[in-house]
């Protein structure tokens, strides 16, 4: 995990997502500085989320595209060097050291003058050897790109051909599986690239030129000094012509997510690609087409099998309690006591369907990627000779997502670690989430006795986190309603790790895990049907309803969970890796069909998830793979106290519909 976060500025420069919609701004007066963030705040928003090293790399770049100057830059100032007509690019890069044989320090720049800070894992698509560092190989193979990607920015400007030179940076980036964010200066064709993956599982923030402030910045997180005003500053006609995307974006907030893609900005002789206004000098931004077919696959999200037909029920056997089941789970009864799990096809009893079996597989190959711990990491563990460390925790509660994590990595880390169980509540041993915490450790415990299991309980009170709401209420900008908010000091307090342990002599001490790495149950729900309103659009729409709304789930869920959830997550210096969103996982879930994955006839914690409930049994987990879906608000009581807290009550919060309120707008 690691923080970046670019600052573009120049004298009367204007960044917009097209000349088109930027001509637009014609009447909106640009001032020459920024009156926002500043690089220092957001080197220490960065510095929380990669503490082992932190650097800045600035580059300033006359009209005509020519460098003046290059260097780390001075500890102070904020001001754009290198004259008059001068565009300054600082680069900011804050590293969690978790890959490689060696410590690497960003932003890394290369001979070249190409400059990269990225913050992400690749588990395919670029080849890296197991002590090798993820950012060094990702530059090795963009230093070998050609321009070919910038053709439709600069159609009367020839360059070479991608087939004879190498590829472009969009199918270099299109080919990485993996959660990523970056930003890259591509110094021969005065080019920067800058994105996110296809399911934003890493956050990168964007700032759009305000007449506030005329500077374009990228952040992995904002600062807290410009997240606690959340007031629209509009840009009249910003989003005429423009992407989309990028136009939904331009006027809510100082900051904004950035929509999963690639994109760019071409700053080669301004003089002539930016077109020249009476304020400023305006250049584009230019979103690219993902270039891998699998991934467009992905995105779009279309199951082929939606709809049972007669030959092929949604339910249709009995089993020996004459309980409707679904053909996909048979005779699973035989197998309840199948704690091993066999890699192979052939090793596994008949009764098993090839879904349940894929479905499995893909889990836990995706579980051995997340959580393959190289020479560095280890050998940094192994100084510490602690028997009990845990290189490797959980976000854990206990419910059926978090119980199949544990229980697969379980069979993919090293017995010798110990694997650490976070669990937040917000009731004392009172909350849902604390009870089925304490029951999955016994579970776990019954199919796995000689792994040392440790459930750390994370106990507070809402009234008494006045500073840490604050501090989360910036971390989740530019989200900023109440479920946000609860859901994101739950993240944020079970990531920190500190509570307690109930040791085995039944004396309870207080603990602090220190795991650089957690696996968070992220996806599941919205791929395997998991939600309330899931079932209610089966039952008003039948299997096609379904079907759109968990579509819908899944591409949006960038902008409703992701982004959030990673800076809340990283705020510790710890990693969140989502084995659910795994590429290879919902490809596998996208090819079996919709009444496989779930069965909304059937109740609550049956029909629900209902492949993943299967995959529980598999395990060994049978309590688990009967429990209901409980969202982490309502599980850890943190939306209850929040409704009193903020509402009154439960009853008037429900009336208010409180999940939704903004908090800004309220007195908090």
């Amino acid at each position: 995990m690691c923080g970046i976060a670019l600052v573009l500025s120049g004298d009367q420069l204007v960044v917009a997502p097209s000349t088109a919609a930027a001509a637009a701004t014609s009447g909106t007066r640009f001032p020459d500085e920024g009156e926002g963030v500043s690089v220092g705040e957001l080197e220490e928003a960065l510095r929380r989320r990669g503490p082992d090293s932190l650097g800045r790399h600035r580059l300033h770049l006359c009209a005509d595209g020519t460098i003046l100057g290059d260097g780390t830059g001075s500890d102070h100032g904020d001001g754009v060097g290198g004259g008059a007509g001068a565009t300054e690019l600082c680069f900011i890069g804050a590293t969690l050291q978790l890959r490689g044989a060696e410590p690497v320090s960003q932003p890394l720049v290369a001979q070249s003058g190409n400059v990269l800070v990225y913050n992400g894992e690749i588990y395919g698509g670029i080849d890296i050897g197991k002590d090798q560092n993820d950012t060094q190989s990702l530059l090795s193979s963009l230093e070998s790109c050609c321009s070919c990607g910038l053709r439709a920015v600069d159609s009367d400007e020839a360059y070479p051909c991608c087939e004879t030179v190498g590829k472009s940076v969009p199918q270099v980036l299109s080919t990485i599986k993996g959660p990523w964010a970056l930003i890259y200066w591509q110094a021969d064709s005065k080019t920067l690239w800058f994105g996110r993956d296809a399911f934003g599982r890493r956050s990168l923030l964007v700032h759009w030129p305000t007449p506030d402030d005329s500077r374009f910045i990228l952040s992995s997180v904002s600062p807290p000094s410009l997240s606690g005003n959340n007031s629209a500053t509009e840009v009249t006609g910003l989003e005429s012509g423009a992407d989309p995307d990028i136009s939904g974006c331009i006027k809510v907030s100082y900051w904004e997510e950035l929509p999963c893609g690639i994109y760019n900005i071409h700053l080669k002789r301004l003089e002539n690609t930016a077109t020249c206004m009476e304020e400023g000098r305006v250049v584009e931004v230019r979103k690219h087409d993902w270039t891998d077919s699998s991934l467009h696959t992905l995105i779009r999200w279309e199951r082929k099998s939606i709809v049972p037909t007669p030959s092929v029920p949604s339910s249709s056997s009995v089993d020996e309690d004459n309980q409707q089941l679904s053909p996909s789970f048979r005779n699973l009864r035989k197998v309840e006591d199948s704690t091993s799990i066999g890699l192979e096809k052939g090793d596994l009893p008949n009764c098993i369907t090839q879904s349940v079996h894929r479905v499995l597989i893909a889990l836990r190959e995706s579980v051995m990627l997340r959580t393959n711990m190289n020479r560095l990491y280890e050998g940094d563990l192994n100084k510490l000779k602690d028997e009990e460390l845990a290189p490797i925790a959980i976000l854990f509660s206990g419910g059926l997502d978090s119980m199949i994590l544990a229980a697969l990595l379980d069979q993919c880390l090293d017995s010798k670690w110990t694997i650490d169980l976070l669990n937040v509540s917000f009731d004392g041993q009172l909350a849902p989430d604390r009870v089925s915490s304490l029951a999955g450790l016994k579970e776990l415990q019954r199919i796995s006795p000689l792994r040392r299991w440790r459930l750390v309980e994370i106990d507070t009170d809402l009234a008494n986190l006045k500073g840490e709401s604050e501090h989360v209420m910036s971390l989740i900008h530019p989200s900023n309603t109440y479920m946000d908010l609860n859901i994101g000091i739950a993240l944020w307090l079970a990531a920190g790790g500190d509570g307690w342990v109930n040791g085995q002599d039944g004396h309870r001490y207080k603990y602090k895990s220190t795991s650089r790495v957690l696996l968070v149950g992220s996806g599941a729900d919205e791929q395997c049907a998991g939600y309330g309103r899931h079932r209610t659009k089966y039952r008003v729409g039948g299997w096609v309803s379904l079907d759109a709304e968990m579509r819908l789930d899944v591409q949006r869920i960038w902008k409703r969970n992701m982004g959030r959830d990673d800076r809340c997550i990283s705020d510790h210096g710890k990693e969140a890796r989502f084995p659910f969103l795994d590429e290879n996982v919902i490809k596998t879930l996208l090819e079996i069909p919709l009444w496989e994955i779930a069965n909304l006839d059937e109740p609550a914690g049956k029909g629900d998830k209902k492949i993943l409930r299967e995959v529980a049994k598999l395990l060994g987990l049978q309590e688990a793979s009967f429990l209901p879906k409980r969202a982490i608000q309502f599980g850890s009581r943190i939306a209850r106290e929040s409704n009193r807290k903020n509402f009154g009550s439960n009853r008037a919060a429900n009336q208010a519909s409180a999940g939704s309120v903004e908090v800004h707008k309220r007195n908090h």
